[in-house]
């Protein structure tokens, strides 16, 4: 069994649960962050009141040695700068020595992008009309035509969707909600999962779970299918069209926003489509086909195309 969190801890993360409204999952993270910088704390005969900056330092000196990526690191002292300052605000410490200790910087990657081809490829995968084949399909037509997450997939209920008018609702981070339009492939895959021959043939006779019979993805067993059931789904679908590790339902989210832009989408409307809070989180995808903003930019100005010979 884990080792509990000190009350300091635990205020904080009751806070950041109430106060902040901070998601299940955001909130295991901040544990498991908190949890290593207390037994950090604790091999050195600390407590959060003694912490100092130098302290401060070594730690993440001390993950870095440990292998840690900068992203992990800058992540992990995010949590540890923000359990400082909360006690500072709270008055249960004088200072805030994070205040002065610099973010790490974490190089910012282009995301893994599929080309069109290779989308079609994975799509024409599923054959069959069982209603697996269906389900399957249904799934990745969903995170490749809406752009959705793989937690935002499976947490669809059928009171999300509204295929007559071509939407559907979808919970993002943070329990944000946000209306996402459903493609005519997409569309037809979903409403052939949902009819008898598909999600009807998956049906228990009895709910297993309360919340299970509005699910709209369903294992084989009757349950609202898991975030881990989804993935398995997808990469085995890659595997088969031997894209391998290249292939993650993120990837695939990915690629949407890309070919959307690649086709002349509006950022912004990428941005809407994906639920990003930032444009900048969505700008990202702009670097990964500059000939297209090369091309847009020689249309669009003036003095951007070569003119003719005089």
């Amino acid at each position: 069994m884990a080792a509990s969190l000190t009350r300091e801890s635990e205020e904080f993360l009751s806070w950041l649960a109430v106060e902040r409204g901070r998601a299940a999952n955001t909130l295991a993270a901040y544990r498991r962050d908190l949890r290593a910088y207390e037994e950090f704390l604790s091999g050195r005969g600390l407590g959060l009141g003694d912490v100092t900056e130098p302290v401060v330092e070594d730690y993440v000196a001390f993950l870095r040695a440990a292998g840690r990526k900068p992203a992990s690191v800058a992540r992990a002292l995010v949590a540890v700068r923000s359990l400082h300052r909360f006690s500072l605000d709270e008055g249960a410490t004088t200072t805030d020595p994070t205040d002065q200790v610099g973010v790490p910087r974490v190089p910012q990657g282009l995301p893994k992008v599929l080309s069109e081809a290779e989308v079609e490829s994975l799509l024409n995968a599923v054959v069959g009309e069982d209603a697996v084949a269906r389900r399957d399909r249904a799934i990745l037509e969903l995170l490749y035509g809406g752009g959705l997450r793989i937690s935002e997939l499976v947490g669809l209920s059928l009171g999300d969707l509204s295929l007559d008018d071509g939407y559907l609702r979808a919970f993002g981070k943070g329990s944000k909600e946000r209306v996402v339009p459903v493609g005519r492939w997409a569309r037809e895959a979903v409403q052939a999962w949902l009819a008898p021959a598909g999600r009807g043939a998956m049906v228990p006779n009895r709910w297993a779970r309360r919340g299970d019979a509005e699910a709209v993805f369903l294992n084989q067993r009757g349950g609202r299918l898991s975030r881990q059931g989804a993935w398995a789904i997808v990469r085995a679908y890659g595997d088969q069209v031997g894209l391998g590790e290249r292939l993650t339902p993120h990837v695939l989210r990915h690629s949407c926003a890309t070919h959307m832009l690649e086709h002349g989408a509006d950022v912004r409307l990428v941005q809407e489509l994906l639920g990003h809070a930032s444009i900048a989180t969505t700008q990202v995808y702009t670097r990964v086909s500059p000939e297209l903003w090369r091309q847009q930019y020689e249309q669009a100005h003036p003095r951007a195309r070569f003119s003719k010979a005089r």
